[in-house]
């Protein structure tokens, strides 16, 4: 039997937890923790923001960054959620190690393994819509596998904002543009 939940608490799943990275007018590094966000073309970040210290350091710089949650980062990553940039340095308060993207004018959080370099394409505040092109994409080595991004090794996590808690991402269950074969075939079998 389904049962009508309140749309306040839909649940759009996988979240990812995505941790922006900025800098201020002073070049002070910042990090936030954003999860309504996705991949919208091949080079492009499309995120959910109301106005924060984030959105304003974008303003001013036209970059950002953007890294992903893991299993190794949970508490970090948690804590670029909860805290505010306007109020303390995050980056120091949290203990994290930056350096300055070739590609933009933000910050690499090094804790994090994979990392996006993106340049500020459109921020609309009425709509609180930011998009990004992805100029570039950093990977630790240590999350690699024959020159591709192993998401085992990644272990990203999710925001399940169901129950308001972090999720591991699971094993590969079946391989994109070949699970679905199985019914075209026989479709097909049949149509002839």
């Amino acid at each position: 039997m389904r049962v009508e939940i309140n749309t306040h608490d839909s649940v759009i799943t996988p979240e990812a937890v995505l941790i922006i990275g900025t800098y201020d007018e002073n070049g002070v590094p910042n990090a936030m923790n954003a999860a309504w966000g996705t991949q919208t073309d091949f080079n492009e970040i499309t995120i959910s923001l109301s106005k924060h210290k984030t959105t304003e350091n974008i303003e001013k710089t036209g970059a950002f960054t953007v890294s992903f949650g893991t299993e190794s980062t949970v508490t970090i990553s948690d804590y670029f959620g909860i805290e505010s940039g306007k109020k303390v340095n995050k980056i120091e308060k949290a203990g994290c190690h930056v350096h300055k993207s070739e590609n933009v004018n933000a910050p690499i959080i090094e804790e994090y393994p994979l990392t996006l370099e993106c340049k500020l394409k459109r921020w609309n505040p009425e709509e609180g819509i930011l998009v990004g092109e992805i100029v570039a994409e950093q990977a630790d080595e240590s999350i690699m596998t024959d020159g591709d991004v192993d998401l085992d090794k990644l272990k990203p996590i999710i925001y399940d904002s169901a129950i308001k808690a972090y999720r591991g991402v699971g094993p590969v269950i079946a391989k994109a543009f070949e699970e679905g074969f199985k019914i075209k075939q026989s479709v097909d079998k049949w149509d002839n």
